[in-house]
């Protein structure tokens, strides 16, 4: 896949509009009652990155990143600024956020996840874009060294221990995270209210599946 491991100015996507999307479908029958089924396991968010009026260094800003990106053709990080931590966001990221596996004795490698609960329903959302040097682990809530204990791939969000954890024992980890995206266009048009100022009011962004 076709996928550049850099993040979108993170000042510019402050303030974006966006977010997680479901796919449903529903069908109704003839006493009035519904079936539903989703084809998709996981959700896809979606967000615009366009700029209202702002000063000509931003929009160019935005141009030479699109223009690096190829428009649709090259995947990149993007920071959602409602959802981009394994915590709360008013806490603070530790190595017990997240419960993401329970060791079996054997393996030694784990996706991250983020578990979003409702009551008792919830859904184990994959992390393939982890942060660098955000991302801690605990072994039955002894928090493990990154580089001693585990490593980290930056870019599939799997995390390797050292030793395989025992069988039994939750293995919980705590980051920061970005969303894979590509623009889900291929021309930005932009405006020049002045001299100092312009604006790119439709910029839409859609994340893919790494």
């Amino acid at each position: 896949m076709s996928f550049h491991e850099v993040r979108f100015p993170a000042d510019l996507s402050f303030g974006a509009l966006g977010g997680p999307e479901r796919r449903t479908d529903v069908v109704e029958l003839t006493s009035g009652f519904e079936e539903r089924n989703s084809p998709w396991a996981h959700s896809r968010r979606r967000y615009d990155a366009g700029l209202g009026l702002r000063g000509l260094d931003d929009i160019e800003a935005l141009l030479a990143f699109f223009e690096a990106r190829h428009g649709q053709l090259y995947g990149f990080r993007w920071k959602d600024w409602a959802d981009y931590r394994s915590c709360k966001p008013s806490g603070r990221v530790t190595p017990t956020d997240q419960v993401i596996a329970e060791g079996d004795g054997e393996t030694r490698a784990f996706q991250l996840v983020k578990n979003y609960r409702s009551g008792a329903a919830a859904y184990a959302r994959p992390i393939t874009k982890p942060v660098a040097g955000t991302v801690l682990a605990a072994v039955q809530d002894v928090e493990m060294r990154e580089g001693v204990h585990f490593e980290i791939d930056l870019t599939t969000g799997v995390i390797t221990f050292e030793e395989p954890p025992l069988a039994g024992v939750e293995v919980s980890a705590g980051f920061e995270f970005d969303v894979p995206v590509r623009f889900d266009t291929d021309r930005i048009n932009v405006s020049v209210a002045s001299f100092k100022a312009g604006q790119a009011p439709d910029v839409p962004v859609v994340e893919v599946r790494v």
